[in-house]
C-alpha cells in the first residue's frame, strides 16, 4: 500500500467520524473466520492454537493478551473504529458476549478454522458450520431483546465479515498427504468455493444483506511458510503465492455469480493480497524495518504456544515489523490493511 493510499484511507476515516458524530454507520458488525480475526473464542477451547498469553496483546489498549494473534489491534478492530463503534464485537464464547453488548454485533471467528470443516476439526477449533450455528443463536438472543422487526433491521443493515482460507492451505492441505495426494490445488480450491457459496447462501437466508469477505494473503511470503516450504530460501514461496492468486480469482468469480443471484445483497471481496505483498516487498517505503522475519522469537516460525514470554529474540518494537508472529501481521500492519479495506468497502456502508 503506497503513501497516497494511506493518506486516502486516513481521509476516509476522518470523513466517517465527522459524518456520524459518534454514531456508528451501521447497527452491527459480525465477524466469522480464522486467527486473522479471532479475538478470543479459542481461549477456553481444548486446542493448542491460542494467543491468550504474552507477548500477544502487549501493545493492546489493555496491554494484556486477549486471544488476538497480534501485539495489539486486528484489522477488524480498526474497522470497527472506522465505522464509529466505541467497542469491538466481543468473542461469542466470552463473558462479554451477553445482553446489550450483542446488539452491536459479535465475533464468531476461531483460530485454525477455515472453509473446509476438517481443518478446524484437526485443531479442535470452531468449524465455519458451527460458527453459523452460533450466529443463529445470536440472532435469537437479539430478537428476544428488541423484537423481530428491529432485529431484522440489525441483521440486514449490519456488516458481516469473513476471513478464511489460509489455515485450509498452510495448516492442512500442504502438510496433509491424504489431501495433497488426492486433490490438486485447483480441485481443493473448488471444494473451498462450495463451502463459501453455502455459507453466503445460509447468511442470506437469515436476512444478511451486507457481506464482505477477504481474499487470501500472499501465503508464500508468511515467515512460517517460508521456513516450512521454502527449502532453505529466504524468499517468498512462489507456488504458494500462485495457489493463493488462483484461489482469489475463483473467489472473485464466485462472488460475482452470488451477486447476480442475489441482487439485493451487497457483497464486497476485500483484497488483502496486494496491500500485504506491497508491505513485504517494499518495507522501507511503508515505514517498516523488517518484512521477512516476524517480531516474536527467531521470527521464522513461532506462532501460538511457540510464541510465548520465554521466546528468545522477540523484538522490543513491533511497529518496525510487518509480522508479529510467523503468520500474523503486527498492529501497525493491521492498521494499514484496515485503511485500505475502508476504501474498498465503502459500498457496504453507502
Amino acid at each position: 500500500m503506497g503513501f497516497s493510499r494511506c493518506i486516502l484511507g486516513s481521509i476516509l476515516a476522518g470523513l466517517v467520524f465527522s459524518v456520524v458524530q459518534g454514531d456508528p454507520l451501521v447497527p452491527a458488525l459480525c465477524i466469522f473466520g480464522d486467527s486473522i480475526v479471532d479475538v478470543g473464542n479459542n481461549n477456553n477451547l481444548n486446542t493448542i492454537i491460542k494467543a491468550n498469553f504474552p507477548p500477544y496483546g502487549r501493545d493492546f489498549v489493555t496491554h494484556k493478551p486477549t486471544g488476538r494473534f497480534c501485539n495489539g489491534k486486528l484489522a477488524t478492530d480498526f474497522t470497527a473504529e472506522f465505522l464509529g463503534f466505541t467497542s469491538y464485537p466481543p468473542a461469542y464464547l466470552s463473558q462479554e458476549a451477553k445482553g446489550k453488548n450483542l446488539l452491536t454485533g459479535a465475533n464468531f471467528a476461531s483460530a485454525a478454522s477455515g472453509y473446509y470443516d476438517r481443518t478446524a476439526q484437526l485443531y479442535r477449533a470452531i468449524t465455519l458450520t458451527q460458527q453459523l450455528q452460533y450466529y443463529k443463536e445470536y440472532q435469537q438472543k437479539v430478537v428476544q431483546m428488541v423484537g423481530q422487526t428491529q432485529a431484522n433491521s440489525i441483521f440486514s443493515n449490519g456488516i458481516h465479515l469473513l476471513s478464511a482460507g489460509s489455515s485450509d492451505y498452510i495448516q492442512n492441505y500442504y502438510i496433509n498427504p491424504l489431501l495433497f495426494r488426492t486433490y490438486t490445488p485447483d480441485q481443493f480450491s473448488d471444494m473451498l468455493m462450495k463451502s463459501y457459496v453455502s455459507f453466503v447462501q445460509n447468511l442470506y437466508a437469515l436476512g444478511v444483506r451486507r457481506f464482505g469477505v477477504t481474499n487470501l494473503p500472499p501465503t508464500g511470503c508468511l515467515p512460517a511458510a517460508i521456513t516450512l516450504f521454502g527449502s532453505g530460501s529466504n524468499q517468498c514461496v512462489q507456488r504458494l503465492n500462485r495457489d493463493a492468486v488462483s484461489f482469489n480469482n475463483k473467489l472473485n468469480t464466485t462472488s460475482q455469480a452470488l451477486q447476480s443471484r442475489f441482487p439485493d445483497l451487497k457483497l464486497v471481496v476485500f483484497d488483502i493480497y496486494q496491500p500485504l505483498l506491497d508491505m513485504i516487498m517494499n518495507p522501507g517505503e511503508n515505514g517498516f524495518f523488517e518484512s521477512r522475519k516476524a517480531c516474536c522469537g527467531t521470527g521464522t516460525l513461532e506462532t501460538a504456544i511457540l510464541c510465548n514470554a520465554r521466546s528468545i529474540g522477540t523484538c522490543s518494537n513491533a511497529s518496525a515489523y510487518v509480522f508479529f508472529d510467523g503468520f500474523h501481521p503486527t498492529e501497525r500492519a493491521n492498521k494499514m490493511i484496515a485503511e485500505d479495506l475502508l476504501e474498498q468497502g465503502f459500498g457496504l456502508i453507502s
